[in-house]
């Protein structure tokens, strides 16, 4: 899925959306440390009050919040593994209320058979039907009818932690006094999944069974044993990684000191491919292999690039062959000039104007900017003008 896949899904999470019919919630209470269900319901979804619908659809639009590679995830399921959590939720699409509430809670079980959290936590499961307008339809034509869509079966988990209500002093309108919170219920979290998922992806108007959108609550750090444990799904690379290992091939084919032209030359070259790529409407963002590396590190103005040498490198990184790194993750979007006086962040297209000089016998920083320089709401003089 790419991001526009996926807001397409994200934001029909709304109340009362012909495009979004969610037919099922599936609430399972999941106690602390021993991980046994203290609690469980299924109820059509249009049953809960209003407030109450509002607030999950809130979560699962949390559940299909993040960069790709990132926060989200796509990832593919492993062939020939026993009780495949793919095949769980492959049945559960169809299957009825009774056989998927024990499909969903088959996969609660892998949840909880390696994982212990130190809070209570409830587990969330929807399922209904998404829609997607693929052709509006010709009012001019008199031709009734409603506009060209596809529909797909989904299901959709969250996992979320409790909170314990915090003390607090209230007014009493109605007594006209002061009195504690005595509330002892447990608050769900919904505004911070600590993980969830989306089966199947959507690619291209169609559902991929092979493949799932995963969500890690936290920023470049996937739940691998979760990816691998409970949803049977192949290692991922996450975008700070790829954006690591682009660096390392570099270095090792252009050395450690690199000139400021060289480095912006690099990111326009791959911002080039991405641009294109999203004109051209490709549903597969564009990679680097090998070729293409050496490619742009050539046209880029790196000396002495040579095939050999940038295929070692990339095996020395990379170690997979066959792996190609995302274009979109290696472009930064703000470059850190570090120095013992001050750090610079600059957007890589404006990297040209910055040199590393030596003024007077000193080495220099020279930013060169095209308009006045203003420090605290004052402008800095013109050196040249006090000559």
């Amino acid at each position: 899925m790419n991001k526009n896949d996926i807001a397409n899904v994200r934001k029909q999470f709304k109340l009362n959306n012909r495009l979004m019919n969610i037919r099922e919630i599936f609430n399972v209470y999941i106690k602390k440390e021993s991980g046994e269900i203290y609690h469980q319901v299924s109820q059509p979804f249009q049953l809960l009050e209003q407030e109450a619908q509002e607030l999950f659809l809130m979560n699962f639009k949390k559940v299909l919040t993040g960069n790709l590679d990132a926060k989200l995830f796509e990832l593919k399921f492993r062939r020939d593994v026993e009780d495949s959590t793919q095949m769980i939720l492959y049945e559960g699409l169809s299957a009825d209320s009774e056989d998927w509430k024990e499909n969903m809670l088959s996969i609660v079980a892998k949840m909880f058979a390696h994982a212990v959290y130190e809070f209570d936590t409830v587990v969330t499961f929807i399922r209904g039907e998404y829609q997607k307008v693929t052709k509006k339809r010709d009012l001019d034509s008199g031709e009734g009818g409603d506009d060209e869509v596809y529909s797909n079966e989904f299901i959709l988990c969250s996992l979320n932690k409790t909170d314990q209500p915090k003390k607090a002093l209230l007014f009493d309108y109605i007594e006209k006094e002061f009195k504690s919170n005595n509330a002892v219920d447990p608050i769900i979290n919904l505004t911070a999944p600590l993980t969830g998922f989306m089966f199947p992806a959507f690619n291209d108007n169609a559902a991929d069974v092979n493949h799932i959108l995963y969500y890690g609550g936290k920023v470049n750090q996937p739940d691998t044993m979760f990816i691998e444990e409970v949803l049977h799904c192949e290692d991922i690379i996450t975008a700070i990684e790829e954006k690591d290992s682009f660096e390392q091939i570099v270095k090792m084919v252009a050395g450690d000191e690199v000139d400021t032209n060289v480095i912006s030359n690099v990111y326009e070259e791959i911002d080039k491919m991405v641009q294109e790529s999203v004109e051209n409407e490709e549903s597969e963002p564009p990679t680097l292999d090998s070729r293409d590396i050496e490619r742009i590190l050539e046209v880029s103005g790196v000396e002495n690039v040579d095939t050999a040498k940038v295929e070692h490198a990339f095996k020395s990184v990379v170690y997979d062959v066959s792996h190609e790194i995302k274009a979109s993750s290696v472009i930064p979007k703000s470059i850190k000039i570090n120095t013992k006086i001050a750090d610079v962040s600059i957007h890589p297209k404006d990297l040209k104007s910055v040199k590393y000089i030596t003024y007077e016998g000193k080495r220099c920083l020279l930013l060169e900017v095209e308009e006045d320089v203003v420090v605290e709401g004052f402008r800095l003089p013109n050196m040249s003008n006090h000559q």
